[in-house]
């Protein structure tokens, strides 16, 4: 096994748990750790995608980047206004 296909699998495997945490009522789909944990997931992904090519998988892998910088920001943001109010 090479050194990017580990990083592709802990990638999937830090996806396939957050979302195995988040239908275990373990991980909150607001909580900045499920968008963290899905935006290093995809990045690894990515990663392993540049030694070994895949049109398909890089625009879902990258999709999914974005949208999960999309929500750790909100996240973020929810966390930091709450955090205010306290």
């Amino acid at each position: 096994m090479t050194l990017p296909d580990l990083a592709g699998l802990v990638g999937v495997a830090a996806i396939l748990g957050a979302y195995a945490l988040l239908q275990l009522g373990k991980l909150a789909v607001r909580a900045p750790l499920y968008s963290l944990l899905n935006l290093v997931g995809s990045a690894l992904i990515l990663l392993s995608l540049v030694y070994a090519f895949n049109l398909p998988a890089a625009i879902i892998e990258g999709a999914w980047v974005l949208i999960s910088l999309y929500g750790l920001g909100v996240a973020l943001r929810e966390r930091s206004a709450s955090d205010r109010e306290s």
